[in-house]
């Protein structure tokens, strides 16, 4: 198995991303990367569309960085890794069977997979651990020492986003618009939220999050701002954080549980756990307080490396 030539890609809502690297005697040879167009839910009127468009754009860049041409890029085997693909449903199928379309290699050389896993595979390669993501969404996945994987949450933000920054955004507006009512004394909270909406009322509030174009995305913009008022003292704002927060740890200790992991090593990542530093403590001393055995740690790599790995593996079960 030396000398394979293999594509990983990242495929996110903004860009994807792909790495092309080399595997040669055992060891991973980096060679290019590229950045491409966004993806939307393959389920989506043009989702299909998108994908290869996301694929193509991100490989072209990539086999373009490296100094190659297109039709000499022999790709031996690739993985992607987007939102949304859940293991062994027919999503992932038609994901894997795009892949193998835009890089005119077979399928069964192709692996398409939930970026929750991507990001699982190269932050622990080898070892057993959990990969947290909070960002605009939650997930939370895991694996243990004889290969067993177990995820928490990722189930859509109509029934399953505590501890994202969609979920802190939808909680603050909720927040304003009782306040609005006069249930609860008005606070700057309100006045906040409703201006970076370019909203002057409720029902202005009402009308807009029932966009399409708003979703989850639009109440996590929100996230900053509800944060914002928690470093103040307000003390509702902290309740929300302190929730999410739990609820974060209330899905680690699931999959800790489900993999039978004593002192489990988590790595976080994920912009709400990166950027609002105050929500990362409170994740943080929920988790501690949850699971007191278990430890932070850096990642051994990203979610391209965890795809180039997806990749190797595929090509391992079918060589031919």
């Amino acid at each position: 198995m030396n000398g394979l030539f293999l594509a990983g890609f990242d495929a996110g809502q903004t860009q994807t991303r792909c790495r092309l690297s080399r595997w040669h005697q055992n060891q991973w040879l980096p060679i290019a990367e590229g950045l491409g167009s966004g993806v939307i839910h393959l389920h989506a009127s043009d989702g299909e569309e998108r994908f290869e468009k996301a694929l193509r754009s991100s490989f072209s860049k990539a086999i373009g960085n490296a100094g190659l041409r297109s039709e000499k890029a022999l790709i031996s085997a690739a993985a992607v890794g987007a939102s949304g693909i859940e293991h062994d449903t027919p999503l992932q199928e038609q994901a894997q069977h795009l892949l193998a379309r835009c890089l005119n290699i077979p399928s069964n050389q192709c692996l398409a997979t939930g970026d929750e896993r991507t990001a699982l595979h190269g932050a622990f390669p080898q070892d057993a651990g959990i990969v947290l993501i909070s960002g605009t969404g939650m997930i939370c996945i895991g694996r243990n020492d004889q290969g067993k994987e177990q995820r928490c949450g990722g189930w859509g933000w109509l029934l399953d986003e505590g501890g994202s920054a969609q979920n802190l955004g939808q909680k603050g507006l909720q927040l304003s618009l009782r306040m609005a009512d006069g249930r609860i004394p008005d606070r700057p909270l309100r006045e906040k939220l409703w201006r970076a909406l370019n909203c002057s009322s409720a029902a202005a509030i009402k009308a807009l999050v029932v966009q399409p174009s708003f979703g989850a995305a639009g109440f996590a913009q929100l996230a900053p701002l509800v944060v914002a008022e928690a470093q103040v003292g307000d003390k509702d704002a902290i309740a929300i954080l302190e929730q999410s927060a739990h609820s974060i740890a209330e899905a680690i200790a699931g999959v800790a549980q489900s993999l039978e992991l004593s002192a489990p090593k988590i790595c976080g990542n994920g912009g709400a756990f990166e950027h609002l530093q105050p929500f990362r403590e409170l994740i943080e001393q929920a988790i501690a307080k949850r699971l007191p055995t278990a430890s932070w740690i850096k990642g051994q790599g990203d979610a391209l490396d965890g795809a180039l790995q997806l990749a190797l593996r595929q090509l391992k079960r079918n060589p031919d």
